[in-house]
Formats: C-alpha cells, structure tokens, sequence
C-alpha cells in the first residue's frame, strides 16, 4: 500500500522524534461536518432534532460511543447494529464527491515524508470508512493505518496508538500524536504520547505534554523535536 519505511527512525543519541501518528476525521480531513450531517439528518428523519450541545457529545467517536449516546439521548428504537450501518452508509454516500483536506495537512504530509519521518493514520472510523478517505487523503503518506474496529478497544482507550508504537518498534514518549477532539487527546496521553492538539469542534486546553494550536498549518519540523525534547 505504501512506500514508507515502518522502522521507526533513531537519532545517534537514542533520543528524539521517532514518528507522527495522526488521527484522521477533523484533523487530517474535513468530515466532521460529514459525520454530524449523517447523524443529525437521519435523526431529523426518525423524529429528533439534534442541536449543538448533541455535537459536542459526539465529535471524535468512537461509533460505539456515539452510537450508545444517540440511542439514550433519542430513544429511537433501533439496534446499535441497525444505527451503526444506516450512519455509516449516509456518511460513505455524503463522501462520494470527495473529501477535503484541512489547511495545513498535506503541507505536513509531504514534510515528514521528505525528512523520512514516518507517518501513521490512528482512527476511530472504520476500516471501509478510512479505505475511502485514503482516496482523496493519499494511502502513500502512511506506512500503515489502525482502524477502530481492529482493536478491541478503541479511543478514547491508549489501544490503538499503543498498537500504533508497536508496530513502529518506537517509543511511545518519541511518538507525536496529532489530534482533534477530547477523545483521541485522552487516547494519545493514555498511551504516553506527547501531543499537538488542533481542535475542530470541542474545544481543548493546555495540559503539561500537551500542545494546542488553531491550524495545522502551525506544525513544522522543528515544533515536532521541540514537543519531544521536552518530553525525553
């Protein structure tokens, strides 16, 4: 699928930046508001107006999660099956005519790939869900990608970038997590990543190993060292 290396690279002294690991909805790709199309217009269908404050519930996932609070908020008497295939087949149907990318993303995407940094995708979206946004995203950026229905535990868990680190034979503390939402940001510090949040929708505070920033467009090289030197 890829070109890139998943060996993690090593400084001489055993110390510094070792891979980006990247979440994909609202902070690679602009589908947050894919995603609250899908469920708040199906909603609408069943009887139910969703509002903000629903939204912010829901941003960063995971399904199980959504889909859990959807069903308590609303009382629609569906199966969490039956909600899960119909928010998924809305949202790959409002992706046909592609995905946009965030300001900044493909700026990045192309910096580490050219200073041979290796880049892994970490979503709480679904393996179809991730295989259609890598279309537009690009699959070569990635040495790999973990979904969240090939861990048993998903975000807001440590699972999916510790197996990320794991594969990476890299270090958890030498591994930058960029992130958007809460959710992913407890995932990523979970598993001991520093992390770069850059929020969509909810927003995100400071925190000791912990970056906050307004676009992506504000992640270079030399920020990235700078979050794990503070860190080793």
């Amino acid at each position: 699928m890829t070109t890139v290396s998943t060996s993690a690279r090593t400084t001489g002294d055993g110390a510094g930046l070792q891979a980006v690991l990247l979440d994909m909805d609202g902070t690679l790709v602009d589908t947050e508001d894919f995603w609250w199309q899908a469920e708040s217009s199906l909603f609408a269908e069943l009887g139910h107006q969703l509002d903000e404050a629903d939204r912010a519930q829901v941003v960063g996932g995971p399904m199980s999660r959504v889909i859990d609070y959807l069903l308590g908020r609303t009382g629609v008497r569906l199966t969490p099956e039956e909600l899960t295939v119909l928010i998924n087949q809305r949202f790959v149907d409002l992706l046909a005519g592609g995905v946009p990318l965030m300001p900044g993303a493909e700026r990045l995407l192309n910096t580490l790939a050219a200073h041979g940094i290796p880049a892994a995708l970490v979503s709480a979206s679904h393996r179809h869900i991730i295989d259609i946004v890598l279309r537009s995203l690009g699959a070569h950026h990635f040495a790999f990608s973990v979904a969240g229905d090939e861990v048993v535990r998903t975000k807001p868990h440590p699972d999916p970038y510790l197996a990320a680190v794991a594969r990476l034979g890299a270090e958890p503390g030498r591994c930058v997590v960029v992130e958007d939402a809460p959710t992913g940001v407890r995932a990523a510090e979970a598993a001991g990543c520093p992390v770069i949040a850059v929020p969509s929708v909810a927003a995100i505070e400071p925190a000791p190993g912990r970056t906050v920033l307004a676009s992506l467009e504000q992640v270079d090289l030399e920020l990235l060292h700078a979050v794990v030197a503070a860190r080793v």
